[in-house]
């Protein structure tokens, strides 16, 4: 069975993300799933375990966990847009996350 997971990894402490609220939505705007990642930056299954061919997108609350962790950040929020095309495969989105910066990729 396919599953989407994620990792945030802040690269301007060189550490994992903890405590970052992540949200699942379809490309409508309706929410799947929240989640907040582990101690280890992680969330390991987010939504159900087989999502239909589609678009979908994430959305990391950065504002929020820079606000927490006592940063300055530029962005309130992080949504990366993604596109599922069987549902049966593992997906796993990656986040490098700084203050000023992130990018992204598919993982593995």
């Amino acid at each position: 069975m396919g599953t989407l997971s994620t990792h945030v990894l802040d690269t301007s402490l060189g550490r994992p993300a903890a405590g970052l609220a992540v949200t699942l939505a379809t490309d409508e705007g309706t929410e799947l799933a929240r989640a907040t990642t582990d101690a280890d930056g992680r969330v390991g299954t987010l939504g159900p375990e087989v999502l239909d061919a589609g678009d979908y997108a994430l959305t990391f609350a950065t504002g929020d966990y820079f606000t927490t962790s006592g940063a300055t950040g530029f962005y309130p929020s992080v949504t990366i847009t993604f596109t599922i095309s069987d549902g049966a495969e593992h997906y796993h989105v990656p986040l490098l996350l700084n203050p000023y910066g992130y990018s992204t990729y598919r993982g593995s």
